[in-house]
């Protein structure tokens, strides 16, 4: 009985991945116009990122403050349970929810600002990322 020589099966996609962790890191490049859009919109929507987490914030630690300083809201019993434990067990999550869908839309609405100048880079970057060969255009 001759043997058979083994073969190992892998997928395509798990050969590039497994190539990406050996060889050689191929970030893409910017261009300097690209950095500086880059830096303008990373900026801005930290600006952002940082009114939203004030608001969450206020809302975690001023939620208890006001149940704290109006103390006749603990007399209201909705369904049988205080209204301060549905307040501070219920309320923060729809209200946070809120608020990560508000960033979400503003830090979009600063990269639409930037123009069609970042979708270019995106997608330079995205098929550099990918392995392939990007011509670019003079002018």
């Amino acid at each position: 009985m001759t043997r058979q020589r083994r073969v190992t099966v892998t997928s395509p996609q798990t050969r590039v991945a497994l190539g990406r962790r050996h060889g050689p890191n191929h970030l893409p490049r910017l261009t300097p116009a690209e950095i500086a859009i880059a830096t303008r919109i990373r900026r801005a929507q930290l600006r952002r990122a940082v009114t939203a987490l004030l608001a969450v914030g206020g809302v975690l630690i001023g939620l208890p403050i006001v149940l704290a300083l109006s103390p006749g809201l603990g007399e209201l019993r909705p369904a049988g349970i205080p209204l301060p434990w549905l307040a501070v067990a219920v309320l923060p999550y729809p209200a946070m929810a809120g608020l990560a869908w508000w960033q979400l839309r503003r830090a979009e609405r600063v990269e639409r600002a930037a123009g069609p100048a970042t979708e270019t880079a995106a997608e330079t970057a995205a098929e550099t990322a990918a392995g392939r060969a990007v011509p670019r255009e003079s002018g």
